[in-house]
């Protein structure tokens, strides 16, 4: 029986479901059926003009944002898929603060929801820096199917493992 380790906080009868479309051979239908393209965001500057977008829509008073990039260092092994960073700095008598956002490149070629999900994720952080009901209350807000886009992430993660075979180009 195959471990479903990315879908590991999920009831048991999930999983039996996930594992059934795995042994199956027809998760990769399931997901292409569901979203049948890859968003056109395929440039570390196009990327960062679509999470501006979303940070200007729904947290407008945050922090700006100062860099937002595709990082190819950034491995679901490691359990991330992006990553939001702060960095003071003090200038004269000055706080600054920059804010960066790195996505890993898999969400390069992936529906726009999978890359909309993510960047909610780490624009949440902005707020809500733990994982508590605030912080996916926030999520939601956002994207009001967060939590559908994070399973089916899940899944294509979990179809990556057992095919290693992309379902977008």
């Amino acid at each position: 029986m195959q471990e479903m380790k990315y879908l590991g906080g999920y009831p048991e009868e999930t999983q039996r479901q996930a594992r059934l479309l795995v042994e199956s051979d027809r998760l990769a239908g399931v997901l292409l059926k569901r979203y049948a393209l890859a968003h056109g965001v395929r440039t570390d500057k196009a990327l960062y003009e679509y999470v501006s977008q979303l940070k200007k829509e729904f947290l407008g008073n945050a922090d700006a944002i100062s860099k937002v990039v595709f990082d190819n260092k950034l491995h679901v092994v490691k359990h991330a898929l992006g990553m939001h960073t702060a960095i003071s700095r003090i200038q004269g008598n000055k706080l600054k603060a920059k804010r960066e956002i790195r996505i890993s490149s898999l969400f390069k070629n992936v529906p726009l929801e999978f890359l909309k999900m993510i960047a909610v994720h780490e624009l949440a952080h902005f707020k809500e820096r733990e994982h508590d009901r605030a912080f996916y209350k926030l999520c939601t807000y956002m994207e009001p199917d967060y939590h559908q886009f994070e399973f089916d992430v899940r899944l294509y993660l979990t179809h990556m493992d057992t095919c290693d075979e992309p379902l977008w180009r």
